[in-house]
């Protein structure tokens, strides 16, 4: 298994770790978790057993031991990303067969530390689980939440900050193409935000292939008020500096 984890090297064996986690068990899942990172550090074949053990907590909490989520939330900041990447695979185990329990769980995370919301963000954030307009509206609100509280943050270096940063960089565009009619309107408001790190994350969504398939007028107009309100900003700063 170690041999083919792809570790060291840009990308794991994402195909690897679903197996494995579909194949294992309780015990072995907890046998892998016990890679930490001061024994297995980032971009070694060890941390793959780390990484199979996150995902298993999935199928665990999928077939009823929920418990689990307390697990994923701590491993939520694990300082290894690919970890973090796992807790979201984790978490879309589990929302495959139950969307509506993995919504109300992440309504929760979403008022967490940075790390938890950019998890809550990236696990609800998949296509494959967004069908239904109804959850989709709720991933909205979730997400709409997520981007409001960016706006209380002081520390933008600290690293949750950022990795929840990148993350909401691509899950908006994930969620409006899933439900256009009510997802543009909410995804329209906060281009006339005033935080320049909002500006860059729905700057970010609107370089999205998805969003200009879905509505390329719509896009290209979202994308000029943005630059728009992006110079206005500076005229104004430069005025009263």
């Amino acid at each position: 298994m170690l041999q083919e984890s792809g570790l060291p090297g840009p990308r794991a064996n994402l195909e690897l770790i679903q197996a494995v986690a579909e194949a294992g068990d309780e015990s072995r899942f907890l046998h892998f978790l016990t890679y930490t990172p001061d024994v297995a550090p980032a971009n070694t074949q060890q941390e793959f057993l780390a990484c199979c053990g996150t995902v298993g907590l999935g199928k665990l909490a999928r077939e009823g031991k929920t418990e689990y989520f307390h697990r994923l939330r701590l491993l939520a900041a694990d300082p290894r990303w690919r970890i973090r990447e796992c807790v979201a695979m984790a978490l879309q185990i589990f929302g495959e067969e139950h969307l509506e329990e993995l919504i109300t769980e992440m309504e929760g995370w979403a008022k967490g530390t940075s790390y938890e919301k950019r998890a809550a963000a990236a696990a609800l954030c998949e296509p494959k689980l967004l069908k239904h307009k109804e959850h989709v509206s709720k991933v909205l609100q979730v997400l709409d939440g997520i981007t409001s509280s960016i706006k209380e943050i002081m520390d933008r270096k600290d690293e949750g900050f950022i990795a929840l940063k990148k993350g909401l960089a691509y899950c908006w565009s994930v969620a409006v193409v899933a439900f256009p009619e009510e997802g543009k309107g909410r995804l329209e408001k906060w281009v006339d935000c005033d935080d320049k790190d909002v500006n860059w994350i729905i700057k970010e969504n609107l370089k999205k292939d998805r969003l200009k398939r879905m509505d390329p007028e719509w896009t290209e107009l979202m994308k000029q008020r943005l630059n728009e309100d992006a110079e206005s900003y500076l005229f104004k700063s430069y005025l009263f500096s």
